[in-house]
């Protein structure tokens, strides 16, 4: 009795390929149709954060790709674990995604117990990388990094400095310039990015380093004065400001890179689709000026790139939040 076209596409066929057999499943039969409805992209943060604009940029053009939209999904709390954890444990159907910064892989892990590891997740590719930057109040009379390293050691503790809250980007980020420079500023922690750098332009606080897109504007503008870029070369959006390395302290480098992660289990076929149109609208020509538009670097990576830098930066992080005493309280 032959078989119909439905119980060929359920069931495992053998076709001859070059003198083998090639065999199939219903699973890549499924892949082929891949994507039939929208595709969720979390965000382990608030809507209107650098993750979240790039984010939004991204699901566009990947949507416009591959024919259906892609919808991003907001999950903010506990440093972005909530959201990671939510992408993790997602079905394994090719419906689920999510684009995260470091904090979530590198950070939190070293700061409590999470419901997930570092292989625990399926990589994709890096999609983009924002350096840190080096502000001040405008007002405060600091006009350069030997400047402020000068007057922190002048006056120990007097100085304070703002960040996102314990264990985020802003804050391992100064707790390594302290480290190598040698001088001792305050941290004062606030409920995420955008407080922090409110209260850095209201006085609240003399400093931070934090991720080039959030205080792009308010450099332009003069209100915030950038001292140094912390990383291993300058960035075109600030040509005029230097490096960390160039100010003697080379190893004070801190980049927010941003990536695309899956639940472990998605069929290969349709994982390789969808790197394949984050790559491509990465390095498209009118992605690019956009994403440099919002103080970030497109770049690119392989799977195993990706898990390999995350494993780095959470050996990285702990060092310094160990040798710092860092914790959530």
């Amino acid at each position: 009795m032959a078989l119909t076209r439905r119980s060929l596409s359920a069931a495992l066929a053998l076709t001859l390929v070059g003198g083998g057999i090639f065999v199939t499943t219903a699973t890549s039969a499924r892949a082929e149709d891949w994507p039939a409805k929208p595709i969720k992209l979390i965000v382990p943060y608030a809507a209107g954060g650098p993750t979240d604009a790039i984010a939004r940029l991204l699901a566009t053009k990947v949507g416009a790709t591959l024919g259906k939209p892609v919808v991003v999904d907001n999950r903010a709390g506990a440093g972005g674990t909530i959201g990671v954890d939510a992408a993790v444990k997602a079905q394994a159907d090719g419906y689920t995604f999510a684009l995260i910064a470091p904090g979530p892989l590198a950070g939190m892990p070293n700061l409590m117990k999470t419901p997930y590891t570092l292989d625990d997740m399926q990589y994709l590719t890096l999609v983009a990388k924002i350096p840190s930057v080096v502000v001040v109040n405008s007002k405060s009379g600091i006009d350069s990094l030997e400047a402020l390293v000068r007057k922190a050691k002048a006056e120990p503790g007097k100085l304070s400095y703002s960040s996102a809250g314990p264990g985020t980007t802003p804050h391992i980020g100064m707790e390594i310039l302290k480290d190598q420079a040698g001088i001792d500023i305050l941290h004062v922690p606030y409920k995420g990015a955008a407080p922090a750098i409110t209260g850095l332009l209201g006085g609240e606080v003399q400093v931070a380093m934090v991720d080039l897109l959030p205080v792009m504007a308010h450099v332009n503008s003069g209100s915030l004065k950038a001292l140094a870029v912390a990383a291993t070369s300058r960035v075109p959006q600030l040509p005029d400001v230097p490096t960390t390395a160039e100010k003697g302290l080379p190893n004070v480098t801190m980049e927010t890179t941003y990536g695309i992660i899956a639940p472990k289990g998605v069929p290969a076929a349709i994982s390789a689709r969808m790197r394949d149109a984050f790559v491509a609208a990465v390095e498209s020509p009118d992605m690019k000026q956009k994403f440099l538009q919002q103080g970030a670097l497109p770049m690119t990576s392989s799977a195993e790139q990706y898990q390999q830098l995350m494993r780095a930066e959470a050996s990285k992080w702990k060092g310094i939040i160990d040798k710092a005493g860092i914790t959530l309280q």
